[in-house]
């Protein structure tokens, strides 16, 4: 498309000469800001869909995708009714589970809220999500009627760990003669699990499910029955087997998108604001590219008119122009997409960096939920980053290259 001899005229307008510095200051701007709204954006998503990820995998990985409940109370038969739901091809797993919301209390005074969640040992041990995440303790001892396993940020609000003893206190009081009491029971902490996700570490208090029941009085019953899925996407033509596997029963189904729609969605619109303010960076960068090529062909007068003399067409000087916007742009977007996956490889080392070199919490984990910020690089991402400031870069050159070509020899000579 650029012959030998564009090319060449072109590298040579783009390095500055004597009485050319603005020229070339301007232009090694407009690369600077390529570079850097290249490189911003790329992190920005990578990290928006890092933290989609990871808080999807979280939530998912405690959750499951689907949550089947009794449209008649605690659900009763849950053995059975879980058997049949674990019969269906696409379910991965199918776990019953008790839950109640209760406080948590100490002998040395310390208190939170909680939920327990009452959940067969071998299930709990069987979900990666938890049994993977140990970090003081044992499942090997989460059994029994005292024992209960809890996230390590609960573990330091009640200055509690392995082998000490934490009262539960149920909402719920028992009638007695004397009025109504609080229900309460003294539990050995048995494992302290960290799976990254504030709200889950500060919250969850696992029980076994008969200890649970016994708890809640709720003998041979169950909230709901966690369902987790082979594919997550799935979950429409899965809620519909599971009602008809268990249609003798009046049951509901949550779905996981549908219980977390407007968090995705807040995390969803924070993404799309984020791209079109950084897409804004790289446009202005290539309105500098425009004002940098029009000072350069006003420079050039003179040599656009001695190329046009000795047989340039206005084709050739159009691409010689082209040509050094497009070395511009493309400059500048391989700058920013080195920078960003640089940035995005380290950006974990960065961020320690910056808290040891600060003495501030970047990234706080009470606010963001989770505990390290995630990065997740997207080659479609960055392949749609690179083709939006290529394609702005080489917008910007086609009203300067124009002009470029419009220019008339005999007047560019005239007063020469």
């Amino acid at each position: 498309m650029f012959s030998a001899f564009e090319r060449s005229i072109a590298a040579r307008y783009l390095r500055a000469g004597r009485g050319e510095r603005a020229v070339s200051l301007i232009a090694a701007f407009s690369l600077a800001g390529i570079a850097l709204g290249v490189g911003t954006l790329i992190v920005v998503l990578a990290v928006m869909g890092g933290f989609r990820q990871e808080m999807q995998a979280r939530i998912l990985g405690l959750n499951g995708h689907l949550g089947i409940v009794s449209g008649e109370g605690p659900m009763r038969g849950y053995a059975e009714a879980a058997a049949r739901i674990r019969a269906l091809p696409m379910v991965a797993q199918a776990v019953p589970v008790l839950e109640g919301q209760v406080l948590l209390t100490t002998d040395a005074g310390a208190s939170a809220g909680g939920l327990v969640r009452g959940i067969a040992p071998a299930d709990l041990r069987a979900r990666p999500m938890v049994a993977g995440n140990i970090r003081a303790g044992s499942l090997a001892d989460f059994e029994g009627e005292d024992a209960i396993a809890i996230g390590t940020v609960l573990a330091r609000r009640l200055d509690v760990g392995v082998g000490d003893r934490v009262t539960v206190v149920s909402p719920e009081g028992r009638v007695t003669v004397f009025g109504t009491v609080p229900r309460l029971r003294a539990y050995r902490v048995v494992a302290v699990f960290e799976v990254g996700m504030q709200d889950y570490d500060g919250g969850f208090v696992f029980m076994p499910l008969p200890a649970a029941q016994l708890f809640f009085r709720q003998p041979g019953a169950v909230s709901q029955i966690e369902v987790h899925l082979r594919d997550p996407d799935a979950s429409f033509a899965a809620a519909e087997a599971i009602r008809s596997a268990l249609s003798d029963r009046r049951i509901a189904l949550l779905d996981w998108q549908d219980a977390n729609s407007g968090f995705f969605q807040i995390v969803q619109v924070q993404r799309n604001v984020m791209f079109l303010i950084l897409t804004l960076i790289i446009l202005v960068a290539a309105f500098n590219i425009i004002s940098s090529l029009i000072m350069l062909v006003k420079d050039k007068g003179r040599d656009i008119a001695i190329l046009r003399t000795m047989g340039a067409g206005r084709g050739a000087v159009m691409r010689i122009f082209l040509l050094c916007g497009a070395a511009i742009g493309g400059l500048g977007t391989a700058a920013g997409l080195v920078l960003g996956l640089l940035f995005c490889a380290n950006i974990e080392a960065i961020r320690q960096a910056l808290m040891r070199a600060t003495g501030t919490a970047v990234f706080d984990p009470e606010i963001y939920f989770l505990t390290r910020i995630p990065a997740v690089v997207d080659p479609w991402e960055v392949a749609q980053v690179a083709a939006l400031s290529l394609g702005l870069s080489l917008l910007a050159t086609l009203y300067p290259s124009w002009r470029a070509a419009r220019l008339d020899p005999v007047e560019a000579l005239r007063d020469e």
